[in-house]
């Protein structure tokens, strides 16, 4: 199943690509989290000096730089090295993924507090499950076909095509017969220029070329999107489908701060602890966004509201392990960070829109 590129966006032909996806994510995970808390992987030591910093070495790794004492030069190291860092990130994943899931306040304590060699670090989790995610819905959910759902000049693209092409060539047929009479054209000039625009627009949202459109409005960003939300929601959801994965990241500096607002009169609390927790509370969310659309593929839709059940009970188990809550606490604070998340989705939104044209 084919979906069309945009500029920097994903495109998944087959299951294959979406093992390819998850590698990517996997390896950058890897970028981001390299040997974190690994024992040696070779137990050789067949050189005396670091071939990367010449320190002399003693034991499996250099001590100065960290580089593997024993270095691989066959083939088949090679791709066993490629195959080492993709799927070395799992020996860690299934210690952290229970306890993202049931225990996640104590997941998120632990890694606060020092105990971090068991577990996946945030960001690193966080690059892994938002590839997994988007090759999952991308994949699964199927490409939106924009003509189908996006309007110009009140016409869905895909019904309007044939009907504007069809009455620019009758306004080029009454210009003809105007002409050989000698009659004024001036106006309908002007309606078949409006017509031949109309016509381009609307060609350029069935090839899914969005880049140009709106490029030129003088519009401010914040109406373009409240314009484009009333006006052309499947155009806005296209967008979203195509380019939230690029700025997937940006939901986690969106959140921090309305995070940090639950907890202001509570000095030892910090930054730092609210981006650890908004960062596995996305891991978690967007692993569920898989399940659903895993379930969805399947037939399986009671998953849906399940799901509904759960992103709530989380974000409590969460709060009240990670921050020490009663369960009074834990309650307000689960209802105020659901609002949080409807909010911080709304700004993810006009992000990605004011990035992509509005």
């Amino acid at each position: 199943m084919n979906v069309a590129r945009q500029q920097g966006s994903m495109v998944l032909s087959g299951p294959g690509e979406v093992v390819g996806a998850i590698a990517e994510g996997a390896l950058l995970a890897r970028v981001a989290e390299p040997g974190h808390g690994e024992a040696a992987e070779d137990g050789h030591t067949h050189e005396a000096a670091c071939l990367n910093c010449g320190t002399a070495l003693i034991g499996r790794h250099c001590h100065a730089c960290g580089q593997a004492a024993h270095v691989h030069k066959t083939i088949g190291a090679f791709f066993h090295d490629l195959l080492h860092g993709v799927f070395h990130f799992e020996g860690k994943i299934w210690r952290t993924l229970p306890l993202l899931a049931w225990r996640p306040g104590q997941l998120t304590r632990e890694y606060i507090d020092g105990r971090r060699a068991s577990y996946v670090s945030p960001i690193a989790l966080f690059l892994f499950v938002v590839f997994l995610m988007f090759a999952a819905v991308n994949q699964f959910a199927g490409a939106f076909d924009p003509g189908s759902l996006v309007k110009v000049n009140g016409q869905v693209v895909n019904e309007g095509l044939p009907a504007q092409a069809k009455l620019l060539d009758e306004l080029k047929a009454r210009r003809a017969e105007l002409a050989r009479t000698g009659q004024p054209t001036d106006a309908i000039d002007g309606k078949i220029a409006g017509a031949q625009e109309a016509l381009r627009v609307m060609q350029e949202v069935k090839d899914a070329k969005f880049e140009d459109l709106n490029a030129q409005s003088d519009v401010p960003a914040i109406d373009r999107t409240l314009k484009a939300l009333k006006n052309n929601p499947g155009l806005v959801f296209y967008k979203l489908q195509t380019n939230a994965y690029k700025f997937s990241w940006a939901l986690i500096p969106i959140s921090v701060p309305f995070v940090w607002l639950l907890f202001a009169w509570r000095r030892r609390f910090h930054l730092y602890d609210h981006t650890v927790f908004v960062t596995y509370s996305l891991c978690f969310m967007s692993l569920l966004v898989v399940v659903v659309t895993l379930a969805l593929a399947v037939q399986a839709p009671l998953i849906v509201p399940a799901a509904l059940l759960i992103v709530p009970w989380h974000m409590y188990r969460q709060l009240r392990g990670t921050y020490a809550l009663s369960r009074r606490s834990a309650v307000w604070r689960t209802v105020a960070l659901l609002g949080i998340a409807v909010a911080a989705m709304i700004l993810f939104s006009m992000l990605i829109l004011a990035q992509t044209g509005g």
